[in-house]
């Protein structure tokens, strides 16, 4: 009887210990780091971190010191730090244990018509909040509600959100993102310390792309970041994205500058100096060639239109009033563009255009 009921006993022990072993394994597995986008994995964790935006950094750190927050309107271009910022002190203010109860975060891609404005917002802007933290230093007794992208709410739901915006103010405090501050309500904008993000310097994001390279192991020439702060016109988040690409492509070999040219879909400076001489030459058919092998090389002519512009101003070959005509004609085709018109026939009134100026004195 005993050595039968050993048996099992022996048995089980086998099944069990495999079970412990793979157990061990899978938590060992778990401990892997996840592969994120550089962007994400090199976005401040704090308000120190924050790069070039001295006036917003120096308000946050004060109410980080205990001090009241006011409502606040982020403005600026993409990519300057405007959400990472607000995330960044919100994390500081409410700690990470605190942080995903007190800070609710609405983006454009989240429905934010006025019902949701009335009742969602609403609704977590009357919550109370108590003034400690499990840690033990002083938080503050508000919430934050962050409406990125506010500038495609409709001002339905704007007009909304002023009333709320002073009843809870006690318990609430408001951050509006936007890129361009001329689409939000003037009643808003009263309720708001206004901050303007600044285009990142050269220097800065130089310094900030040279830290990503060497945390990355990433090879790349002094020339070709240079190269990468111009292609990306003051854009961090551009920037380190286009880095990352570039990496991935060269699988650890030098990145050059001809490399960030066709990840950034930058158009070859032989390209536009080939299609200014086609309209210098006069003749339509060559200049119609050029035009579709533009196209076809898959070159967006809103890029184009960009390049040529600078080109065309930078450039000593024409005289002003040939300037202000081709600049004028490019402000038109530009605008065709975003309205949804055919790259080509654009493409081809530009040149049309260009070779007219070029060739009649």
């Amino acid at each position: 009887m005993q050595a039968f009921l050993k048996g099992p006993a022996s048995i089980s022990t086998k099944l069990v210990a495999p079970k412990e072993k793979s157990a061990a394994g899978s938590s060992g597995e778990g401990k892997r780091t996840k592969p994120i986008p550089w962007v994400e994995k090199y976005r401040p964790r704090n308000v120190d971190e924050v790069a070039f935006q001295d006036e917003v950094v120096a308000v946050l750190k004060k109410s980080l010191e205990g001090a009241d927050l006011p409502n606040l309107l982020f403005y600026g271009p993409p990519g300057t730090g405007k959400t990472s910022t607000i995330l960044a002190a919100a994390r500081e203010l409410f700690g990470p244990d605190l942080f995903r109860q007190r800070v609710l975060e609405l983006n454009a891609s989240d429905e934010r018509g006025i019902q949701v404005i009335r009742e969602k917002v609403k609704a977590f802007a009357q919550l109370t909040a108590s003034g400690s933290r499990s840690d033990g230093k002083m938080c503050p007794p508000f919430k934050i509600v962050i409406l990125d992208e506010a500038d495609s709410m409709t001002s339905a739901a704007q007009a909304a959100l002023r009333r709320t915006m002073e009843k809870e103010s006690k318990t609430t405090r408001f951050c509006l993102i936007c890129n361009y501050i001329s689409r939000i309500i003037e009643p808003l904008t009263s309720r708001c310390s206004k901050f303007r993000f600044k285009p990142l310097s050269d220097s800065i994001q130089q310094q900030r792309l040279l830290d990503v390279s060497e945390k990355e192991h990433v090879k790349i020439s002094n020339e070709a970041i240079s190269y990468l702060v111009k292609v990306s016109e003051g854009d961090l988040r551009k920037a380190i994205t286009f880095l990352q690409s570039a990496t991935r492509l060269m699988g650890g070999k030098e990145i050059t500058e001809k490399i960030i040219t066709e990840i950034a879909g930058v158009i070859p400076k032989e390209t536009i100096d080939e299609l200014l001489l086609g309209c210098q030459s006069g003749s339509f058919e060559k200049l119609e060639t050029l035009a579709k092998n533009l196209i076809n090389e898959g070159f967006a002519v809103a890029q184009l239109v960009n390049q040529l512009h600078d080109t065309i101003v930078e450039s000593e070959d024409y005289s002003d009033k040939q300037k202000s005509a081709i600049v004028e004609k490019l402000a038109e085709v530009d605008k065709c563009l975003a309205d949804g018109a055919d790259e080509f026939l654009q493409l081809m009134s530009l040149c049309a255009l260009v070779m007219q100026q070029l060739t009649q004195n």
